[in-house]
């Protein structure tokens, strides 16, 4: 080119010296290269845009991350980004290896980077040289810290101790990464082994109990607290001879020595073994160091982790029971989990106690049991020793033969009586508690409850149910509270769910939100008792849960303990469960008037699916006059049984409301001003069919409505 002629253009320039051009956008994560850059990567030579996938495909796995730090520190730095690439091929062999160097900028309202930058083919250096030592960047500082803030990163990370080993064997320190490790603890006078990489499978023997009065590296690092860094075997032949028979058969090069020292003790020694002759520079040096220390809390942390899960598993062991000997037509499932923090130990317990007697109140040689769940107050070491104390109250109470009312009463007086001399009213704690005396036989249930959740039935076609029953205040509030008894019976086919509040509660929800995710998880699930423990467990708390948050700003966490009891056909045949009835039974008391919102909503529950939102209203409406005329002109409580036979299509509900007064209803002429004696007119007009049924004691007043005769909702 002659003087005073135009500039050849940046492209020209560019491809002459070999030199391809690349632009990278993380936003629309493509990347744009030339015909050079193309080339350069393995591609056809010629201008392409690429996705993020397609080109990090065509790059080193490990450049690909060192990339990523790289690029975040030349942006806080303001400085060029300089990298060494190694281009992989199809087969995922190394064929090039390239030196990109780039202007990175970040875009914080799209929160992304975009570079503009060259590539160009280098000679790749051999490990060791100073060329080598400066591979990842050209900019070793730039480099060491991109490094430590990975493998800081990645150490605090790791929860166990064989994690922290894993991340300590991946560590790629820039220009001299070791090719073996070892991490030495201490036990007594002794080093002992807690993890090697590098090395086969007993290969650490000799080393392994050995006295710290040996002469070799790691016992005086342990002594000393001095890291040893031996450049050559030579030095290490000269400095150790009696050991150096041990560490020559794996034919390595280097080795440095570095004491792990957690607040200012030392806990063991790090071995990090070269292939290649190192000199252990000043920059190495503070490297190794560094790393050493990361590894030392990461230890540190991991080994405490570690002790509190074993404790806890202990204590969760040592306080849950087993669940008892196989039921004759029943099967019993549990689940525990801790999810709250600290300890991971809390106050929620699940028990099942064999009753004295282990007879059937109805057949003699059949055992009947009770199961028990609750949720002590708080999450800490307090919950946990309270849990196991009032445990143990309810197991003695029980085997006594009381009553579920009267074992509830005396575990609230117990632990109300624990409070005394507790100088800090936050101290006092409280228990929410459900007990239910089971009879194997007749598969009658009798609940009370303490400010628990009410217990929930999951029907032989799918429907559940959450059976309200009745209740009284937390154990310990009131030492002499009363605990009325529910009595419900569970149908063969029938399976009943116990929990604490953490399975409804937990990731963000409230009780009605929770309620519908727990009652979706029992409605859809196929399988055994156990699956079903399983996959509510997993609703909640595993993976899946983070797809299933609440409406509450918080993912509030707490224990979880689930207790399902499951009915079993005659035999344990499933054939012999009637899988197309459906029933529900509730009582409601002369002093309980607002029970008869509570049957309303359990029979809207039992009707969930039934196609005419008509005829729902309609049996919703009879059942609030047959009941309210039980408890006004009566002095009888009422018993509700309500029940769905039939198949799809072709069903059949029954509401029957039974009372002890012998005094039969009539139908009566209302003026028009009148407000009451339309009940039997509209128990006339609405349903199918309906009677009134005198018995030995009392009458039974019923009607039906049949789902052909209702039509379908427009």
């Amino acid at each position: 080119m002659r003087t005073g002629e135009p500039l050849p253009a940046v492209g020209e320039v560019l491809t002459a010296l070999a030199t391809g051009l690349w632009h990278w956008d993380t936003a629309t994560e493509l990347v744009t290269v030339d015909a050079e850059a193309a080339r350069l990567l393995g591609l056809p030579a010629e201008r392409a845009t690429l996705t993020e996938a397609q080109a990090r495909a065509r790059l080193h796995p490990v450049d690909w991350n060192e990339i990523i730090s790289v690029v975040g520190l030349a942006v806080a730095e303001d400085t060029l980004a300089e990298v060494r690439i190694r281009i992989m091929d199809e087969r995922g062999h190394v064929i090039r290896t390239v030196r990109s160097r780039s202007k990175p900028s970040y875009d914080a309202d799209k929160k992304s980077f975009r570079l503009i930058g060259t590539l160009q083919e280098v000679t790749e250096p051999t490990p060791g040289t100073p060329a080598g030592r400066t591979a990842v960047t050209g900019d070793w500082r730039r480099s060491r810290e991109a490094f430590l803030l990975d493998a800081g990163r990645a150490l605090a990370e790791a929860r166990s101790t064989a994690e922290v080993l894993r991340v300590a064997a991946g560590l790629s320190m820039p220009g001299f990464s070791p090719d073996g490790l070892a991490v030495f603890g201490v036990e007594g006078d002794r080093l002992t082994i807690i993890g090697h990489h590098g090395q086969q499978p007993g290969d650490e023997s000799p080393f392994s109990h050995m006295s710290l009065e040996t002469d070799y590296p790691a016992a005086e690092v342990v002594r000393t607290g001095r890291a040893v860094y031996l450049s050559s075997p030579e030095a290490y032949r000269s400095r150790y001879p009696v050991t150096w028979p041990l560490a020559q058969r794996f034919d390595r090069q280097s080795w440095a020595f570095l004491p792990l020292t957690v607040a200012g003790r030392t806990m063991g020694a790090w071995m990090a073994g070269f292939a290649y002759p190192v000199a252990f520079t000043p920059d190495e040096r503070s490297v190794l160091t560094t790393v050493a220390r990361m590894l030392a809390q990461a230890l540190s942390r991991a080994g405490l982790a570690e002790s509190e899960r074993e404790l806890t598993d202990g204590l969760q062991r040592s306080m849950l029971p087993t669940l008892g000997p196989e039921i004759p037509g029943m099967t019993v499932a549990a689940r525990y989990v801790p999810t709250g923090g600290g300890l991971q130990v809390g106050g929620d317990w699940y028990d099942m106690i064999p009753l004295p007697g282990g007879t059937s109140r109805t057949k003699p040689g059949e055992g009947r049991f009770a199961l028990v769940i609750g949720d002590v107050q708080g999450h800490d070491v307090r919950a946990a020793g309270l849990m196991g104390q009032l445990r143990i109250a309810l197991r003695a109470y029980a085997a006594e033969g009381h009553r579920p009312d009267a074992v509830l009463s005396r575990a609230s007086r117990f632990l109300n009586g624990m409070a005394y001399g507790v100088d800090d009213p936050s101290d006092m704690r409280f228990a929410t508690c459900l007990y239910v005396e089971a009879d194997p036989v007749t598969g009658v249930l009798e609940v009370a409850r303490a400010g628990h959740p009410d217990p929930a039935i999951r029907m032989t076609d799918g429907t559940v149910l959450a059976r309200r029953t009745q209740g009284g205040l937390p154990l310990g509030i009131d030492p002499d509270a009363d605990y009325p008894t529910t009595r419900i019976t569970l149908e063969p086919g029938e399976t009943l769910m116990l929990c604490t509040d953490g399975l409804i509660e937990t990731g963000g929800h409230d009780f009605e939100t929770g309620w519908k995710r727990i009652r979706t998880i029992l409605e859809s699930h196929d399988g055994d008792l156990e699956e079903l423990a399983d996959a509510l467990i997993q609703a909640v708390h595993g993976p899946s849960s983070h797809h299933t948050t609440g409406p509450l700003a918080d993912r509030r966490e707490d224990d979880i303990a689930v207790l399902l009891l499951h009915r079993q056909g005659e035999g344990g045949d499933p054939a012999a469960i009637p899988p197309t009835v459906r029933r529900t039974m509730l009582s409601v008391a002369q002093a309980e008037p607002e029970r008869v919102a509570v049957a309303r909503q359990q029979l809207r529950e039992l009707l969930h699916d039934w196609p005419s939102a008509d005829q729902v209203d309609s049996a919703v409406l009879l059942l609030s006059e047959t009941l309210t005329n039980v408890l006004v002109h009566t002095d009888a409580d009422a018993l509700l049984l309500a029940e769905v036979r039939g198949e799809t299509g072709e069903r059949r509900m029954r509401i029957e409301v039974t009372d002890t007064s012998d005094d039969l209803p009539h139908k009566r002429r209302p003026g028009e001003l009148a407000s009451s004696g339309r009940g039997l007119m509209l128990i006339e007009l609405l349903a199918d069919t309906w009677g009134v049924d005198p018995q030995g004691e009392g009458k039974s007043i019923w009607f039906e409505l049949y789902e052909s005769s209702g039509g379908g909702d427009e």
